[in-house]
């Protein structure tokens, strides 16, 4: 301890939000209040003042707020983040002794003693704040302490003045005050990183006859479907140009036959590689239009952020010091056991050129960034190193505080969250593999209620062009739109991989294999979106829904709510004030109708027990009258799994 320290009578502790003592941001939206809460204390009885500090990162000066006392001492103070990118925020505290004063003073009057010492006592107090003071402040203050002198009647209306005590803050002597060890963070971001519909395609299979690699002119003619199906964001898989050599076949065949086009996955042919598209895609040019006609629709293109590379990538030749050597000399391919990629090489992070590769792969992003991109999707994070993607989601966040990042990486926990931590905007998660009641309670109970909820952004995804999960092989067209409306309320941001998922596609590679047969990553597909089967209508009014129904745009406010059956999965979400409540039930058993006695928390929810409750299910336009917290609900999925209940209060019946 230094010896300036030791006046310092004030402990500032327990500050939250923090995340592993400050080393993380937590994240928040533009427009968002941040709400900071301390324990703040000091030795003896004194009144401590207390003050929440926090600027933009393009800022110098500190902005502060007060923080109020809560109980005991537990301090609250908010401020209001405007702009996107990155704020910083801590604590100062000081012992305030006309607050002291003040409060003694009032105790000295309520047992009628002399108060003329104490009246003293608070002009020297005054006086002092006088002297940090200037201009017509000052002579305020110098004013107020003479009548304080003066303890003429008077003197106590001055001393309860609330304009003084104000005065005699904004002055207050901090040369002992204590400020919180650390600056902490947050990262502000655009709303869709919050809140976003996402529906991924490939678009080299969205020509109009079969047989035919589409194009960007093709994928143009599609948006109009994605858009009137309530999307967001349309993500791509890579659109780079993809390597000859050990190029996989149908169905990851170890060897292509004639026309197979390859997985785009494997990135790179001749002298092209991750800044340039594939030519029978379009061109530059026709990809900025098609960036054009979607923002017309209000949509959004992602692209994949793939960072490996075919055998034929210009890297390859240019810097084979950018990859990793088997024991025999030759570069290693991927691997994840028992699957083998011989198509492709994974990038080594580590190597003594690991810098030059970092800022290459920097100016890749940057690109796209030129190009109009201002969404991607990750490939496979957790295969990189937390320190490099620490540095890319930092430096691009300064330059650049729009971009969206989202993390697909289907790992360990720890490391998923880590990810997040780091900067990544939105995570893909575990939900395709959480099926039960119990297994859908617990886990969106860690994600909404514990502290990842400052900084894990879930995106939930029923399946992906890697992932057709077995309920979904074995439940037919009931199971996907269980999927669907669960991925679409229980999150803020969900995705489908499409139109796979609308056209129920669920035939598995083999039994017991979470692929999909004759998958799009390794061949092109034509689809008829047409089919009797599809959840056009269904995908549909849910997004609307979900559109008009601000208490679904956001992961806050989410509560289960019991019943007696396992099958059934009762659960709500409503705004902060609670004026849209929203009740979702659904049938978790694809096959048979399922039935059960809810109870409601309905106090929780801002609705009164003792009033009627209208339920509106919007799924259906039918409209219910309740009364009192336990109801009874039955679903069939071969009618409609699921309900979605805009919960009001009804007028009492006459």
């Amino acid at each position: 301890m230094q010896p300036s320290e030791t006046a310092q009578r004030v402990a500032v502790a327990h500050v939250w939000p923090e995340i592993e003592g400050g080393r993380f941001p937590i994240k928040r939206i533009i427009g968002d209040v941040v709400t900071v809460d301390a324990d703040v204390f000091a030795d003896g009885h004194d009144a401590i003042a207390c003050a929440l500090r926090f600027r933009h990162q393009r800022e110098r000066r500190w902005n502060e707020t007060p923080m109020a006392l809560l109980s005991n001492d537990r301090r609250r103070g908010a401020f209001v983040v405007d702009q996107l990118g990155r704020y910083h925020y801590t604590i100062v505290a000081w012992p305030d002794p006309f607050a002291t004063w003040l409060s003694d003073f009032a105790k000295w009057l309520n047992a009628g003693n002399d108060i003329r010492m104490q009246l003293a006592i608070a002009a020297e107090l005054v006086n002092a704040a006088a002297a940090r003071a200037r201009g017509a402040d000052r002579t305020t203050l110098r004013a107020a302490a003479a009548r304080l002198g003066a303890a003429d009647d008077g003197a106590v209306a001055q001393a309860r003045d609330p304009d003084l005590q104000s005065l005699v803050a904004r002055y207050a002597d901090r040369s002992t005050a204590t400020a919180y060890d650390r600056e902490l963070e947050v990262i502000v971001d655009r709303e869709r990183a919050r809140c976003a519909a996402w529906y991924e395609l490939f678009p080299r299979s969205t020509a109009p006859t079969p047989g035919r690699h589409g194009t960007f002119a093709d994928m143009e003619r599609r948006l109009p479907y994605v858009a009137e199906l309530g999307f967001d964001v349309v993500y791509f898989p890579p659109i780079h140009p993809i390597g000859v050599t050990n190029r996989k076949g149908k169905n990851n065949a170890p060897f292509a036959g004639p026309g197979d086009p390859g997985s785009p996955w494997a990135i790179g042919a001749g002298s092209c590689g991750h800044d340039a598209i594939h030519p029978d895609l379009g061109t530059l040019d026709d990809f900025a239009h098609l960036l054009a006609a979607a923002r017309a629709l209000d949509l959004e293109v992602a692209l994949d952020l793939a960072f490996q590379c075919s055998p034929d990538h210009p890297y390859v030749r240019d810097h084979p010091e950018w990859f990793r050597r088997r024991s025999d000399g030759a570069i290693q391919f991927a691997e994840n056991p028992p699957k083998k990629y011989e198509d492709i090489y994974p990038l080594d992070f580590t190597t003594i050129s690991a810098p030059a590769l970092w800022e290459e792969l920097r100016r890749v992003v940057e690109f796209w960034i030129g190009q109009g991109v201002r969404i991607f999707r990750v490939d496979n994070p957790h295969t990189k190193p937390f320190t490099f993607w620490q540095w890319l989601l930092t430096e691009i966040g300064r330059a650049h505080p729009d971009v969206i990042f989202l993390s697909e990486a289907f790992t360990r926990p720890n490391i998923m969250y880590r990810l997040a931590a780091l900067g990544f905007s939105q995570s893909y998660t575990y939900f395709a593999w959480r099926n039960t009641r119990a297994e859908l309670t617990d886990y969106f109970t860690e994600l909404t209620q514990t502290s990842l909820r400052e900084y894990f952004r879930p995106n939930l995804w029923p399946n992906t062009p890697d992932i057709l999960t077995a309920y979904l092989v074995d439940g037919g067209r009931s199971a996907f739109v269980i999927r669907f409306v669960l991925a679409a309320t229980l999150g803020a941001s969900y995705g489908i991989y499409g139109p796979a998922f609308e056209l129920c596609e669920a035939t598995p590679l083999a039994a017991g294999k979470e692929e999909y047969l004759n998958s799009e990553k390794f061949e092109i597909r034509h689809w008829d979106l047409d089919r009797p089967e599809s959840l056009r209508e269904i995908i549909t009014r849910v997004n609307t829904i979900r559109r008009t129904n601000p208490a679904l745009q956001a992961d806050v406010g989410l509560r289960f709510h019991p019943t007696d059956n396992e099958n059934l999965l009762v659960y709500s979400k409503s705004t902060p004030d609670a004026g849209n409540v929203v009740l979702v039930a659904v049938n978790l058993d694809p096959l048979w109708v399922q039935s059960g006695w809810t109870d409601l928390s309905l106090s929780a929810l801002g609705l009164d027990p003792a009033r009627p409750i209208e339920a509106h299910d919007l799924l259906t336009d039918t409209r219910h009258r309740w009364r009192g917290p336990r109801n009874f609900v039955q679903l069939d999925p071969a009618v409609m799994p699921a309900h979605i209940f805009r919960l009001t209060q009804a007028p009492e019946a006459r």
